[in-house]
């Protein structure tokens, strides 16, 4: 099997022309399309229809080219579009393709970039932000794994479109159903799967208050109205073919610079000031998830992202973060994810890149 991801820069949220015409020129299948990863340029909010109008327009797209049903598109291709770009954060997409029907059957010299889709079972509202979900996402992540043949320590991203079912209307919303505790009961069931947390242990009052918990991996998002949680797993593995690896480090704050440093070291790229061009060029795609300090405080010094009205802290802190990223990479191609309830120490966040083999 190959994996590949392909980087396209969108002019608008409808913007699909990058991706039509490399269906048109043969550069990309449209039945080798898994997954499309994006940025747009909305708030990222409930009211962010940037995301929607990201989505229809490539759901559009590919039924034209596979012949089928929008329906059949959305259950088969995860489309899953993050809204704000604010600072210097470009919108953009990334379409993630596997090709080949088999695994090399004998190791390749180094690990290479692998991807395994999962779902879990559909939710119900009293389940969601619970245990079940929880317990329901790592089994879908364990899966996936059994399906690239890697052990926990071969994966480095595992991003998550997570179920949040809608609730009747007229009826009472049950506690944990909402995007935060979607997020954090998903983000624990990859902590559990990957053996980073235990999941024995666990209790429905661990999720969104046991913030010592987490996963140095989870990326993940929440989309209302959805009922069955998406998930795709980014690993490097021995038995795939690819021209990429992907490698993840953890922020412990918003400008914690040094981990990322040490992780483009060990993708063979300087650690001496921003990246020379052509090793930018070397870089497919960058993931990262932020959140403004709970405690007011970084490092010592209090900050105002919480307290500042005029501005929302979620995109107070996808502001620095695009621009710290930016700023050592040389690339403004930032996939940058806000809220990371148990996705990394408490105001920190994983950060995972996808670079071009040397």
């Amino acid at each position: 099997m190959r994996a590949d991801v392909h980087p396209f820069i969108a002019a608008a949220p409808d913007d699909v022309e990058g991706l039509a015409r490399a269906l048109r020129d043969g550069c990309i299948a449209a039945a080798d399309i898994v997954a499309i990863i994006g940025k747009t340029e909305g708030n990222g909010a409930r009211n962010d229809f940037t995301r929607t109008m990201a989505t229809h327009a490539f759901t559009r797209l590919l039924a034209g080219e596979l012949a089928s049903s929008e329906r059949d598109v959305e259950q088969g291709v995860m489309l899953s579009f993050s809204g704000g770009s604010e600072g210097v954060i470009t919108p953009h997409y990334l379409v993630c393709t596997k090709t080949g029907t088999e695994s090399r059957s004998e190791p390749a010299t180094g690990k290479r970039l692998a991807l395994a889709q999962a779902r879990t079972r559909a939710f119900d509202a009293t389940e969601t932000g619970t245990i079940v979900m929880v317990r329901e996402t790592a089994a879908a992540v364990r899966r996936a794994l059994g399906e690239l043949h890697v052990s926990p320590d071969d994966v480095h991203l595992v991003h998550i479109k997570a179920a949040l079912p809608s609730v009747v209307v007229g009826t009472a919303s049950p506690p944990h159903c909402t995007m935060a505790y979607a997020r954090a009961a998903s983000a624990l069931g990859v902590a559990v799967a990957l053996g980073e947390v235990d999941g024995d242990a666990l209790t429905d009052d661990a999720i969104g208050t046991r913030l010592d918990l987490y996963s140095r991996v989870a990326n993940v998002s929440a989309k209302p109205g959805l009922c069955v949680s998406e998930i795709l797993v980014f690993a490097n593995s021995l038995h795939w073919d690819s021209p990429r690896r992907i490698h993840h480090a953890v922020m412990r704050d918003i400008i914690d610079i040094e981990p990322v440093r040490a992780l483009l070291a060990g993708a063979g790229l300087s650690t001496c000031g921003q990246l020379a061009p052509d090793q930018t060029r070397r870089i497919r795609a960058i993931f990262a998830k932020s959140d403004a300090d709970p405690t007011h405080v970084i490092r010592g010094y209090r900050h105002t992202m919480w307290t500042d009205e005029d501005f929302s802290d979620m995109r107070y802190s996808r502001c620095v973060v695009g621009g710290v990223l930016a700023a050592l990479t040389g690339t403004t191609a930032i996939y940058v994810s806000t809220r990371a309830e148990h996705m990394g120490p408490s105001g920190g966040g994983p950060v995972a890149v996808i670079v071009d083999d040397e």
